[in-house]
């Protein structure tokens, strides 16, 4: 497969004609609208034969997970899942007894789903309070209490038996810096119940760079004892660019390597994988903190909001991203995605230090291109 960057006069028969390639699947995997426009920048994934999803012998990475909610759309999570390894179904909740408390909408159809095509559904648990945010009252309420750990683990164990779950994993955020040691032995704890039916445990990283970064979201996660905890981790490489924040990259490359990096300092590299974000933001300028609120979108949508208003889109090498700037009702916009491109340089990574595999945050919004990208770049390496 090829990428190629679109260029002013381009259209979907000119660039088929160059490459050999046919107008229809350039259509579909890049899933162009009718009457198919592109925009000046954009990043096209090119193939010269049709492409298909892989088989069940044919799995690349070794590792790919994907998070979704239980509202996904059907026909997004059955084109998504012959890609995945692992669907994490987000999320479980708990009460300080050590309760589960169950996703609002059902998720029967996700486990049995992901089980029909080879993917090991994935309990993903997680502490939101009433307020649906993460609370560290919960976190500290279980992890220090030890009949509310024990029932919290028995009911996990329970859940896998009862309901087909292949695994735990644990995100947990805003953990207490007191907590940070009995946290890594309540995650040690859990994979050592999971492990007993056969399941691994996974847990969730915030993106440090050192063993002394400060801030709520770091000073709990010890990456060492956690990656002695767990089976594997999630580097949650992304949200550098946020909603409350400047307009920048979601995940530059080159703030993804520095956690990288030190992580492999902490942790194996064949315990890692690298989190990719499948959603970008469009902030509206100018930005003022504490005030400015970014909108989430997909890249689809990103290009077909370039292309609306007649955007050229541009790449910023050092972060490997895309962005453009487009005026609407009076005010400008700047938006940043990702696209084949910034996802090639992520693949990279993944290929340069050997790590486990990958996981996504998240896949309710189909982006088909970057699946078909996945199998083409590790299909000799993981396969």
């Amino acid at each position: 497969m090829t990428i190629y960057v679109v260029r002013p006069g381009d259209t979907v028969d000119t660039i088929a004609a160059t490459f050999g390639s046919s107008p229809q699947s350039i259509i579909y995997d890049n899933q162009l609208e009718y009457p198919y426009p592109l925009a000046i920048g954009q990043a096209l994934l090119i193939s010269e034969t049709e492409t298909t999803p892989p088989s069940d012998t044919t799995r690349y990475p070794a590792y790919v997970g994907g998070y979704a909610y239980p509202f996904i759309d059907t026909r997004t999570l059955e084109q998504t899942l012959p890609y995945l390894s692992d669907l994490f179904i987000f999320s479980y909740g708990f009460t300080p007894e050590g309760d589960l408390i169950p996703p609002a909408v059902d998720d029967t159809v996700l486990i049995t789903t992901a089980t029909a095509y080879g993917t090991a559904p994935i309990l993903t648990l997680t502490p939101f309070g009433p307020s649906g945010q993460f609370s560290n009252y919960l976190i500290t309420q279980v992890v220090n209490n030890e009949s509310s750990k024990l029932r919290l683990i028995e009911n996990l164990t329970t859940q896998i038996q009862e309901r087909g779950f292949q695994g735990v994993d644990i995100d947990f955020e805003y953990i207490l810096p007191e907590d940070r040691v009995v946290f890594a032995d309540f995650v040690r704890d859990v994979r050592t119940a999971v492990n007993a039916l056969g399941y691994p445990v996974s847990v969730a990283l915030a993106p440090k760079i050192s063993d002394t970064q400060s801030g709520l979201l770091y000073e709990g996660k010890d990456y060492r004892l956690l990656g002695e905890a767990a089976d594997y981790v999630l580097l949650m490489t992304y949200e550098w660019g946020y909603t409350y924040g400047p307009p920048m990259a979601v995940a530059p490359i080159n703030k993804v390597r520095q956690v990288v990096e030190y992580a492999l300092t902490r942790i194996p590299a064949q315990k890692i994988h690298l989190g990719i974000p499948n959603y970008g933001y469009d902030w509206t300028l100018p930005f003022v903190s504490g005030t400015s609120k970014a909108t989430t979108i997909g890249t689809i949508e990103a290009i077909q909001i370039a292309i609306a208003h007649g955007s050229t889109i541009q790449f910023d090498e050092t972060s490997q991203a895309p962005y453009f700037n487009y005026v609407q009702n009076g005010l400008t916009h700047e938006v940043w995605f990702e696209d084949v491109r910034s996802l090639t340089a992520k693949f990279g990574l993944v290929k340069e230090y050997q790590l486990r595999g990958m996981s996504y945050w998240q896949i309710m919004r189909l982006f088909r291109a970057n699946w078909l990208l996945l199998a083409d770049t590790f299909e000799i390496i993981f396969r």
